[in-house]
This record gives C-alpha cells, structure tokens and sequence, in this order.
C-alpha cells in the first residue's frame, strides 16, 4: 500500500529500504484517489521510531493512506529534536478542524501516574471527545487503551505487582468480528506495562467487546460495539528488537527488571529474539484499515459532520465538539 509523508520524513528511507511503497507530497498531488486521512496522535518519547513502527504495521493493503502526525502542546518532549517536531507535527488546536478516518494514540510511559497527573491530561481528554464526531474509528494502544477506556467508560487501571513484559500467547474469543478476522485460535503479542485494566470491569462493560484475552496477561484487544473506538492493550507494531532495547535500558539505569518472557530462545539475552507476531500484528492493521475505516468512513466528511453537529446542537452538544 502506498503511504503519503512529507518529503523529507526521515523515517521514509528506511521504509524505502524495506520495499515498502512511499509516495511523496509531489507525486501524490498529481493522483485522483481519495486517500485515507489517518493522524497519529504520537505521545512516545523516542518518536521517530514509534513512526517507523507504525508506518510499517499500516503498509499492507492496497489502500492509500495520508498520514499526519500530532503531539500534545501541554508538554515538553525531550527526547525528540525540536527540529524534527516542529517540521512533521502539529497540535490538536492546529488539526482540531479537520476531519480523519482514523486515529491512532500510541502508548505513554506514564502508567504508573494517575491519569489526572498526567500533564497532558486535560488535552488529550479534548481529543477522546473531538474523535468521537471527527474520526471514524481510533485505534488506542497501550497505555492510550487504557486512558481511552478510562475516559469513555470511567474503568480505572490498577497496578501490576511485577512488570508485564514479554510475549504472551492470547485466544481470540470473538471470531465474527471483522476485527479479528484471519487470526488463528492462538497468537502472540508482546506487552510492556506496570498497569492493566483488569479483565472483569472490561467484560462487565456493556459496550465494550472482548476479541482477545490471555490467562496471563489478561485483555489484548477490546472494542466498543461499533468499531469506533479499539482498545490494543499491548504492541503489536513492536519490531524484533524494541523489548530487547527496553530491557538493556532498564539494565542500564538499574532497575528491577526480569528478561522478557517468551521472548528470547532459551530466555538467554544473548540469543537473537524470535519474531513470532509479526503476521497477527500485520492482519490487525489490515482489518482495522479496512473493516473500520474504508469501510465506514464518509466519501464527503465535511457534509457528514456539519448533519453530526446539527444533530448534536439539538441535544445541546456542540460545545463539547468545539473545546
């Protein structure tokens, strides 16, 4: 699939380099195709490899993606150049106006923080609530899952006693839905959290469908009954090596750490990772692209959400679309 970037996107080599189609701003102003707007609300710390990550899980199918980057302007990123921040993202209050057929919120390194503490918190509650009219579908993922099933469905996360890092193998437990399409009756995920939402406040949602659990590591994936908001409780766009690098900087800094489980052959660190996930993580994507976004999205979405905010102002509902 082709994946409109900017130019100069530094992570648009190494995309190259993988045979994976990139089509620049110049070749695709002179396309007649209605190209999927999707914005990557990218709240990790190490950006450009989150990109790269995400660029790469959303590169397989024949649709053609824009993809657009924001970050929060209620904080202050340190670990990525302002150089590159200021050339390839935007705040919410610059993109608020438009209108995406979908929406990713990566994962933060903030879970072990109330979500109110969050210094972003406040933002990020106005973009749960703009999605709801001006995206088709969002799709959380980690610690963007559970904030997301916080602020929708008030399901608060709750310490783990011990990290949950590793690989672990979860059932799919819904198989007619779309979602999960595909999928064998067992996969792998990896995962890296202090915290969960824990599984029986998820089950006991009426709203929220579970499609895939673990004995282990509890909810993976879970989405409300009309597929506009998906909840990915691990990292499927993780690569080979991302909890190997989690693992030796946790080494590092000397931290309680443990190595990954099912992660490296024989659990020895020295041992190149298996990558047992990718196929799953790929067909995860594929289906949300195409299930819950090309599928249900609008041709004209202008037209679309001027009929939501008339029928929004009817209930007196327009000032939560405009905060």
């Amino acid at each position: 699939m082709p994946i409109k970037v900017k130019n100069d996107l530094p992570v648009r080599d190494i995309l190259e380099k993988e045979n994976i189609f990139v089509v620049d701003e110049n070749r695709a102003m002179h396309q007649d195709i209605r190209s999927l707007q999707i914005c990557i609300l990218n709240l990790m710390p190490l950006k450009e490899d989150t990109e790269l990550q995400l660029l790469r899980s959303l590169s397989n199918t024949p649709l053609q993606i824009d993809v657009s980057f924001m970050q929060m302007s209620s904080h202050h990123s340190t670990n990525t150049s302002p150089n590159h921040l200021d050339r390839f993202y935007h705040t919410f209050d610059e993109l608020k106006e438009n209108t995406y057929d979908g929406l990713i919120i990566t994962g933060a390194p903030v879970e072990q923080m109330k979500f109110e503490e969050v210094d972003y918190w406040e933002e990020l509650c106005r973009v749960f609530e703009w999605s709801k009219v001006n995206v088709t579908s969002t799709f959380h993922i980690c610690w963007g899952a559970q904030a997301g099933i916080y602020y929708h469905y008030g399901i608060d996360k709750e310490p783990l006693p011990e990290k949950r890092f590793g690989v672990y193998q979860h059932r799919v437990m819904n198989r007619k839905v779309p979602l999960v399409r595909g999928f064998d009756d067992v996969f792998y995920m990896p995962h890296s959290r202090h915290t969960e939402t824990p599984a029986d406040k998820i089950h006991a949602c009426d709203d929220l469908v579970v499609l895939a659990e673990s004995p282990v590591a509890g909810v993976f994936l879970c989405m409300n009954k009309a597929g506009s908001q998906i909840f990915a409780m691990g990292h499927a766009e993780y690569d080979r090596l991302t909890l190997d690098s989690e693992y030796k900087r946790d080494l590092s800094k000397g931290l309680p750490i443990q190595p990954p489980v099912n992660y490296y052959p024989d659990n020895n660190p020295d041992n190149k990772p298996d990558l047992v996930w990718r196929g799953h993580a790929n067909n995860l994507y594929t289906n949300w692209l195409n299930y819950y976004v090309y599928q249900n999205t609008p041709y004209k979405w202008g037209q679309i959400l001027d009929e939501e905010k008339r029928s929004l102002a009817k209930h007196g509902l327009t000032q939560k679309i405009n905060k």
